[in-house]
């Protein structure tokens, strides 16, 4: 089944005003496993005919790695280009698939004079599950399999979001077992803050590998996650895991696409 996934420009020069800005981000863009995340999405949107854009070409990267990183000058600079952009078109509500995007158009796009209803991707998805829109396949694949779920820095501990990815997992009849270091007591996967950039700091062990660690432990089959930096992170920490027995890490988009 093709994608098709409209442009935000082309719907505005045509007097058509979608439901929602689909905001890529850079990984979903440019990244290749988080394009499969982008992907799904995108699929989900389609299947159920959610009316949806995104900005394409005009999208910058929202400067979160900069600002993270010290450079406040480029993050503005950037941030300003977008904001620009989205009051262009009136914009009014944005889903990503990116917590660090989330955050960053949440948060702090509003000082800036960037004011918008910003949603991560599991918010939604699991607002159009309560509401019906979203109908999944009881008994699929899922159906008894253990799965564990990464909370992500900036959707849970930042921002508290923390049912919304579990009540998804619940939709999908999977058995959830969670970490023990999990909620707001959560083990960051060792990319945020721009750790994703720089080498690493001195010490014994690898934060990302510590992670998989706890997963090994749960004895999960698949691990959800909501970050295309986590997924990055847990999948270099397992596969440098002697001991990892072929554990896939998902977003939970691509798990409701396989029950669709």
């Amino acid at each position: 089944m093709s994608i098709q996934v409209p442009i935000y420009s082309t719907l505005y020069n045509e007097g058509i005003s979608p439901e929602i800005l689909f905001w890529v981000g850079c990984a979903g863009s440019f990244d290749t496993r988080a394009q499969r995340v982008t992907k799904a999405f995108c699929t989900i949107l389609n299947k159920i005919g959610v009316s949806f854009a995104i900005l394409g070409e005009e999208e910058k990267c929202t400067g979160d790695p900069a600002r993270r990183a010290g450079n406040e000058f480029v993050f503005q600079m950037l941030a300003l280009q977008n904001i620009q952009t989205l009051n262009h078109y009136g914009i009014k509500k944005i889903v990503t698939a990116c917590p660090h995007c989330f955050n960053t158009l949440k948060n702090e796009y509003p000082e800036l004079g960037g004011n918008y209803e910003v949603i991560h991707h599991t918010s939604f998805l699991n607002g159009l599950i309560s509401d019906g829109k979203l109908k999944l396949q009881g008994g699929g694949s899922f159906l008894g399999k253990k799965i564990t779920y990464h909370d992500s820095c900036y959707l849970g501990r930042i921002n508290g979001i923390y049912e919304a990815p579990r009540e998804i997992l619940e939709a999908l009849d999977a058995d959830l077992v969670e970490l023990k270091r999990c909620k707001s007591n959560g083990l960051c996967c060792g990319a945020g803050g721009a750790q994703m950039w720089k080498e690493d700091e001195p010490g014994s062990s690898r934060i990302n590998q510590a992670r998989a660690t706890d997963i090994i432990n749960s004895g999960a089959e698949i691990v959800a996650a909501n970050c295309p930096f986590c997924i990055t992170m847990l999948q270099d920490g397992l596969t440098s895991d002697s001991t990892e027995k072929n554990i896939m890490v998902l977003d939970l988009s691509e798990l409701i696409v396989q029950q669709l």
